[in-house]
């Protein structure tokens, strides 16, 4: 290098801290470079700062760079290139054309592409396979384009530890993996460059595993929703010619949702429970409406000057029903939380355990009891029925009462204990026979 490039790299160099020039070079291997002074690359760089590393920005415009994190140094993107051997691709695939006239100072370098797309299969081949064949003599790894500005800059946290990678060279994911690590990251290796579309996917997913529960949820509502509609308020204009429809807007959709809600819950442990006897038999593991009628109704009680005895059972059952629905929507609101990939992270195993399958058929046998207190001895009185049809509540309390019912089964000790060998390996039969005959599967 001659006296005049030296003359012009040192040009280029900027010092965002007053103090940079008395503290001392850190190691190539203490030092990565950020190439993209955007939002991510900033929220990077800062990062990076905080757990130790020197931090140096490649820029178009070193000179005109700001808000960039203090302590960080700014370079053209030849000098920052030389500077580091680690270095972060910050910027949109369409602006990767800057990197080509780099590709001899990028030669053995590790690039780490950060960058997502707009929408799926938006072009021919993912952007870490394009950047690869752009400059061939790099190690191209895949990698942190799950993270957001705002998680990067505020740490890991609970919502999103998970950094996944991928790439040819296991010594260039292995400094990718060193990096996230002491960022305070959870590194995930996923193999070769050829899965960089799949993790370039991962941001543009909404709810994959969503779809069916919500699928379900809508078909039920929907069925709810047009049979309540038929019983209360069709029947209501044919055989009293009362036009209340109004009820349409909140009192038949404060039916729907929570028939829905308690069908979905005990679908949610229906299949676990027909699993464990299908192991026994296998013996092997392989609102204003509502305000109006109650005034109505006292408003008449005056005029007529009638009275009314205090009923003890009625009580009973009325702060019963109050206070069973509140604790299971309070549970119903734990379950939800704590069923978020954000919050069940956090969680161990036995945690998580306890809350979906303890506190979940809680919640299951309180909703039920909730709604058979709200029907009581209805079911006894003949109006109850028009058409011929049973209320909503009635229906929807089949499936929760046979899995309930199957569970009080399964949890008995003889039955409990017979499960409980058979998920650790118990097989029917296997006691009586010839020991001879069995031939352990490890010599």
């Amino acid at each position: 290098m001659t006296g005049q490039e030296r003359s012009e790299e040192k040009s280029e160099c900027v010092s965002l801290s007053p103090m940079m020039e008395t503290v001392p070079a850190l190691p190539e291997s203490e030092r990565v470079c950020v190439f993209g002074t955007g939002d991510l690359g900033r929220s990077l760089g800062l990062r990076l700062l905080q757990a130790g590393y020197g931090v140096v920005f490649g820029s178009r415009r070193p000179h005109s760079s700001s808000r960039l994190p203090h302590g960080a140094q700014v370079l053209g993107h030849a000098a920052a290139a030389q500077s580091a051997h680690l270095i972060f691709i910050a910027v949109q695939r369409e602006h990767y054309d800057f990197l080509v006239p780099l590709a001899n100072q990028l030669k053995g370098k590790v690039l780490v592409d950060l960058s997502n797309n707009l929408r799926k299969n938006q072009y021919p081949e993912a952007n870490a396979e394009y950047l690869q064949s752009l400059v061939p003599g790099a190690e191209v790894v895949k990698g942190f384009n799950t993270l957001s500005a705002w998680s990067l800059q505020n740490g890991p946290s609970d919502a999103n530890r998970q950094v996944y990678i991928c790439g040819e060279s296991a010594e260039a994911k292995q400094a990718v993996i060193a990096v996230a690590t002491k960022l305070g990251f959870s590194a995930l290796d996923r193999g070769f460059l050829s899965v960089a579309r799949e993790l370039e996917d991962f941001p543009l997913q909404l709810f994959p595993q969503w779809r069916l529960p919500l699928r379900i949820a809508i078909g039920l509502s929907a069925a709810f929703f047009f049979y309540l509609l038929i019983r209360d308020i069709i029947y209501a204009y044919v055989t009293q010619g009362k036009d209340i429809s109004f009820r349409i807007m909140v009192s038949l959709a404060n039916k729907v949702c929570p028939i829905v809600s308690l069908i979905m819950l005990s679908l949610c442990y229906l299949p676990g429970v027909l699993a464990s006897f299908l192991q026994l038999y296998r013996g092997t593991k392989y609102r204003y409406y509502v305000r109006f009628k109650a005034t109505d109704r006292t408003v008449s009680v005056i005029r007529e000057n009638r009275t009314t005895e205090f009923d003890t059972t009625t009580a009973w059952r009325g702060d019963s029903y109050l206070s069973l629905g509140i604790l299971g929507f309070g549970l119903y609101v734990l379950l939800g939380i704590t069923s978020l990939p954000s919050v069940s992270n956090a969680l161990s195993w036995r945690e998580f355990s306890f809350v979906q399958s303890k506190l979940g058929h809680l919640t299951l046998l309180l909703c039920t009891a909730h709604t058979y207190l709200y029907g009581w001895n209805r079911f006894l009185s003949a109006s109850t029925y028009k058409w011929y049809t049973p209320p909503g509540y009635m229906l929807c309390l089949v499936l929760p009462s046979v899995v309930l019912l199957l569970k009080l089964l399964l949890i008995t000790p003889c039955v409990d204990r017979t499960i409980t060998r058979i998920r650790q390996g118990w097989e029917r039969g296997a006691d009586h026979r010839n020991p001879k005959d069995s031939q352990p599967l490890i010599p």
